[in-house]
């Protein structure tokens, strides 16, 4: 067994990340288990993700995951990744990572973590591979020796696709404050189901959660399943400066009634100019700046492509962007002029040092 050099600083994104297991969750998921060649150790908030670089063959991506261990076991960092129909990174993970490769990853990043909103009472509300945050937050909770209450509603296709389904039962049948709520699509053939059928709805999380009004709510999944939690809880006077989520999908870009015809070019075009390249790209203030630079064949790293991961972080010299982002920059690197450029929208002439 390897020892643990407690005494030595934790891991940085400077150094590689070895795989050390890779673990079937489900039919098309898996937990991946990493840790550091020099023996250091792992300091994040539970609920905070990582972004990979995947050499997958002929068109290496990056990714972000959330990280689905707890900060309370810092020997090892793990993410769990599902393959969706056409996926790339993920089915890469699952086929091809086996351990001792390593990979290069930046992070830990984002800010959707209870321990950032402490709270007597929670409320976790998941879908699909949106269960990991919500995994990590509840081991951070049961590591602590002071389990809260804590309702966990799940929604899965089947029964079967529950990831993390039988560590939770285990968690649960062994403190009262955990309580799960599940919900199925459908059961598994020649199975039996008790529990609840169909999408998540008012009623539905009324009986899963009669006190849901005190609660502290987190949630995380696709956009239409998040949009429908949104409606639930805004329809019944829900507190919404008590809900976080965590988006898996693009925002919408607003439509910005305010916007003074003197801030955009008359014949509603853009240019950008990638100061470092020498290269002077036309555009509409339709396109981000990632889709322009890529087009003019300029690589500006990225990631999750819709504002989270902080992977395509680049400086911005001259002009103004229309951006709308999901917490992958903050409020000082806006100040000093950083845009994401994944969702960074031209309003006229616009230079980034790239």
């Amino acid at each position: 067994m390897r020892r643990q050099n407690w005494a030595g600083a934790p891991w940085n994104d400077a150094e590689l990340l070895e795989c050390a297991m890779v673990v079937p969750e489900t039919r098309d998921s898996a937990t991946i288990t990493f840790r550091a060649p020099s023996g250091a150790w792992f300091d994040y908030m539970a609920g905070q993700f990582l972004t990979f670089d995947l050499p997958v063959p002929g068109n290496p991506v990056s990714r972000s995951y959330t990280i689905s261990s707890s900060p309370s076991r810092p020997l090892s960092l793990s993410i769990t990744v599902k393959a969706q129909p056409g996926s790339i990174g993920s089915r890469w993970m699952i086929d091809q990572l086996k351990p001792g490769m390593q990979l290069r990853a930046r992070g830990p990043m984002g800010a959707f973590s209870a321990q950032l909103h402490p709270a007597r009472k929670y409320l976790f509300i998941s879908a699909g591979s949106g269960i990991t945050p919500m995994m990590s937050m509840t081991t951070w909770a049961w590591d602590s020796g002071e389990m809260p209450d804590i309702v966990f509603v799940h929604a899965a296709r089947r029964p079967s696709e529950i990831i993390f389904r039988n560590r939770l039962e285990q968690f649960a049948a062994r403190v009262p404050g955990l309580q799960l709520r599940f919900t199925v699509k459908e059961p598994d053939p020649f199975s039996v189901w008790h529990g609840h059928h169909g999408r998540l709805n008012q009623i539905m999380l009324g009986l899963m959660a009669p006190d849901y009004l005190e609660r502290e709510v987190f949630c995380c999944g696709p956009e239409p399943f998040m949009q429908a939690v949104r409606e639930i809880l805004g329809t019944i006077g829900f507190d919404m400066s008590r809900y976080h989520q965590e988006s898996f999908g693009p925002p919408e870009i607003p439509f910005d009634p305010g916007a003074e015809a003197a801030e955009i070019a008359a014949s509603g075009d853009s240019e950008i100019h990638f100061a470092a390249s020498g290269v002077r790209e036309p555009c509409t203030e339709d396109e981000t700046v990632l889709a322009v630079a890529k087009r003019a064949g300029l690589n500006i790293p990225s990631g999750c492509n819709f504002g989270l991961c902080g992977t395509c972080k680049v400086k911005k010299t001259e002009g103004e962007v229309q951006m709308v982002h999901n917490g992958g920059i903050s409020d000082d690197e806006i100040a000093a002029g950083y845009i994401l450029a994944c969702c960074s929208r031209p309003r006229g002439a616009v230079a980034v040092e790239v």
